[in-house]
């Protein structure tokens, strides 16, 4: 397929001609879901907001631990935070992030169904033997 023949409205062509210092934003973005812990936390916030205590417990990971991943996905306007008293609570602050993690779940959930199904058909298949070679004398 040509790659203009792709609508403008196509999400992956808002990407073609950016500048580097554009790019640099993008892959920003993609590191804060590049790490566990975080996707953890988020996947917490899909169900509503919490404080740093509420995710260190339901992670297992330290408070400070926790905050540190947390101003990381706020800094890259993942998560908002609020100050309420003495306490800090967070929350999605952009949704699509859930379709972008749904998608690549998806998609991996697909490359491993096609694995499996390319090994079902060897399944049966022992593999070949070394054959028996000839001493030398």
């Amino acid at each position: 397929m040509r790659h203009d023949a792709f609508p403008q409205s196509d999400p992956c062509s808002l990407m073609e001609g950016l500048p580097p210092e554009a790019l640099e934003q993008v892959a920003a973005y993609f590191r804060a879901l590049s790490e566990p812990t975080r996707l953890q936390i988020l996947n917490l916030l899909r169900a509503g907001e919490r404080n740093v205590g509420e995710l260190a417990q339901l992670t297992g990971y330290t408070a400070a631990n926790v905050s540190r991943h947390l101003a990381f996905l706020t800094q890259q306007g993942l998560v908002r935070r609020e100050a309420r008293g003495t306490s800090a609570y967070y929350s999605i602050a952009d949704a699509s992030v859930y379709a972008l993690c749904d998608l690549v779940c998806g998609s991996i959930a697909r490359t491993h169904e096609r694995s499996a199904a390319h090994g079902r058909l060897f399944a049966g298949v022992a593999p070949a033997r070394p054959r028996a070679g000839k001493k030398s004398a």
